[in-house]
């Protein structure tokens, strides 16, 4: 049985995807002051993962339903562009994520714009981690594009998307026609997850799942 698992984080507050003010100067910290008197821009992110639930694997490569997983996912970004952190560009989301090693990432634009950074630099190993790229991943999402990460998960990969806009109802409704009896899908809080023993649900209380886990049916609404 696949167990999938959709978690969200919504209205993050794009200002902590910055460096502190202790290296700013004076102007930069009166402009930050400015900045406090208008609205917070915000972000999304997702983290897409699964679990083989009859040989306890975890990673979404491993799952009976993977392949239908990511052609799904692709088509939220029908249309898109993807370019690599290596600069390569694919034509589709499935052949971009074929294509890169775990710990780099796809920029999803659905113009020719794209951050003005070195792309290299977004990509993660086992001592720089996501968390270590906020000033990155900053300019990604105030470009306007997406970005999506291929992170390594304990038998493979598993999925973390950032993104400027809360595309949750799309990603909701490309997963759900996978639900059977042998794709579970549940939707959860990110904030409510306190433990990787919460994390990791499906291992011990898959049929009472801690609070902020819903399961997501095929006949559930948004």
């Amino acid at each position: 049985m696949d167990i999938f698992k959709l978690f969200f984080n919504h209205d993050l507050r794009l200002d902590k995807l910055a460096k502190r003010n202790a290296n700013k100067t004076k102007e930069e910290v009166e402009a930050t002051l400015d900045d406090f008197m208008q609205p917070d821009p915000t972000f999304s992110k997702f983290y897409i993962t699964g679990t083989l639930l009859k040989d306890e694997k975890f990673g979404i490569n491993v799952l009976d339903k993977s392949k239908a997983i990511l052609e799904n996912l692709n088509l939220v970004f029908k249309n898109y562009q993807f370019t690599a952190t290596t600069n390569d560009s694919f034509n589709s989301l499935t052949n971009g994520l074929t294509n890169i090693q775990i710990g780099e990432a796809l920029i999803i634009s659905d113009n020719d714009r794209l951050p003005e950074i070195d792309l290299a630099t977004l990509t993660i190993d086992e001592e720089s981690k996501v968390g270590h790229k906020k000033d990155e991943i900053r300019s990604v999402i105030e470009s306007g594009a997406y970005l999506l990460y291929k992170e390594p998960a304990h038998h493979g990969f598993d999925l973390h998307l950032f993104s400027e806009e809360n595309i949750y109802p799309r990603l909701f409704e490309a997963f759900k026609p996978l639900v059977d009896k042998e794709f579970r899908f549940f939707s959860i809080n990110n904030k409510r997850m306190r433990s990787e023993r919460h994390f990791y649900f499906e291992t011990w209380t898959l049929d009472n799942p801690p609070h902020g886990a819903e399961e997501v049916f095929s006949e559930t609404e948004i």
